[in-house]
């Protein structure tokens, strides 16, 4: 294995900071290298580099690169953080290890059908719209608990909450409300924290922090 990419090692380096200065130890935070817009080559670098747990948006985009990569490359573990329609339900869950966007009932539903006929179902967070914006997806803060259990009712493996905070507001504030919501339903898991406040997100008990460009570079599109 080849010397780690400045990237991925500035961040392994920070997080490892963050779960010392939290009192965490580093094996409880997942690091989901998000590789959506990325080019393959970049991908396969940090692949190379021993990491195997990453993040996409999209459906279509991961289909066409992740098979490949999953076939030449043991334990990779793939997380669809971006929003997902309801007619990819099944194409997102025979591609995706986890699924962190779970936020109306007609796609709970839709994953419980499918679960029920294929036995199988990856790991789901609810999310939830922390800052009620009404340009996200996401579940209101107040729908939250409702929600939670309309999802266990169905039987989905419901392993947290996932949330983007607000552009403009202090994103602490958001990580408080998360965790309080998911402690009141028993979840372990919380999706928060980005490139530029993944720190705050582990002192706030994040499970699962998501960092693109910081690992790979700007994004390319096309």
């Amino acid at each position: 294995m080849g010397r780690r990419s400045l990237g991925l090692t500035d961040i392994e380096d920070r997080i490892q900071k963050a779960c010392a200065e939290a009192g965490r130890d580093r094996s409880d935070v997942s690091l989901l290298a998000v590789s959506k817009v990325q080019p393959n080559e970049r991908v396969e670098a940090v692949l190379a580099d021993g990491h195997r747990v990453f993040g996409e948006n999209k459906v279509q985009e991961a289909a066409g690169k992740w098979p490949d990569f999953k076939d030449r490359f043991d334990g990779v573990e793939l997380h669809l953080i971006g929003p997902l329609q309801s007619n990819k339900t099944r194409q997102a869950m025979e591609l995706f290890d986890a699924i962190h966007t779970v936020d109306r009932p007609k796609l709970a539903k839709a994953i419980a059908r499918i679960a029920q006929e294929t036995g199988r179902c990856p790991e789901l967070f609810v999310q939830v719209n922390t800052g009620e914006e009404p340009q996200k997806a996401g579940v209101p803060p107040s729908e939250a608990d409702g929600f939670v259990a309309e999802c266990r009712a169905l039987d989905l493996p419901i392993k947290g909450l996932m949330c983007i905070p607000p552009a403009t507001e202090t994103p602490s504030l958001h990580f408080a409300l998360l965790r309080k919501i998911a402690e009141r339903n028993g979840l372990s898991g919380l999706s928060m924290g980005m490139s530029s406040d993944f720190e705050q997100a582990v002192a706030f008990g994040a499970t699962h922090i998501r960092v693109g460009s910081a690992i790979f570079g700007d994004r390319v599109y096309a």
